[in-house]
């Protein structure tokens, strides 16, 4: 028997509309946002939640309360609990730095002038000990570091979460994409998962399968 993860990507920030790096450090969700929370929402409002976590960022907790108020079919009396294992990647000394040029950095003593080219040449796991290799505090996560965190976020769902339950995880953009990519090598890399996206993971023991991701379309069927 198996469980239901319903990880969904917190509504857009100023971060994001500023192509800022934003990964520990938090900001504010935009009126696209808000939108984007009720959204998502929306397209979950008939499935039945039995445990509900979000991140420990504000950005993933305000996103979770939205989802909440639009859904119909969860208790009311259930109430959300924060899961720090999601979290988005630590950026470090890149934090809130702009984007284009945090990556020109990272990847330049690689020959790689890009995210998308870091990946493309190397690896999704390669931006990561790029990032920390760059970092002149060492405070980004090298994949080593991220995936340690992941995993603990992983067995503590399957130590305490029954068969046949659903669960709803709010989290972040390269931590959906890269525990998708993970268990599903199919899943595109580029360009990130959608602010208010759906992302759905069965999870049978340490089987993970990747049922949909990125998924927004209000006539899908999640």
């Amino acid at each position: 028997m198996a469980f239901s993860v319903y990880l969904v990507r917190h509504g857009q920030t100023f971060f994001n509309m500023y192509n800022r790096m934003q990964g520990w450090c938090d900001s504010p969700l935009t009126a696209k946002g808000l939108a984007d929370a009720h959204l998502a929402g929306q397209r979950l409002a008939h499935k039945k939640f039995d445990y509900v976590f979000h991140s420990d960022t504000m950005r993933a907790k305000r996103t979770c309360e939205y989802i909440l108020q639009e859904n119909t079919a969860t208790p009311n009396e259930l109430k959300p609990k924060e899961l720090r294992n999601f979290r988005e990647q630590s950026f470090g000394y890149f934090e809130g730095s702009d984007a284009n040029q945090a990556w020109r950095m990272i990847g330049a003593a690689h020959n790689c002038l890009s995210f998308k080219d870091i990946v493309t040449n190397y690896s999704l796991g390669a931006s990561r000990n790029f990032m920390k290799e760059a970092d002149p505090f060492n405070d980004a996560e090298n994949e080593a570091d991220f995936w340690s965190r992941i995993k603990i976020g992983f067995d503590y769902l399957r130590d305490n979460i029954p068969d046949d339950k659903n669960v709803l995880v709010v989290s972040h953009a390269m931590t959906i994409r890269s525990i998708a990519h993970l268990f599903d090598q199919s899943t595109p890399l580029f360009p990130d998962p959608d602010n208010g996206s759906v992302t759905k993971l069965t999870v049978d023991g340490h089987k993970f399968t990747v049922d949909y991701y990125n998924q927004t379309d209000s006539d899908f069927d999640y």
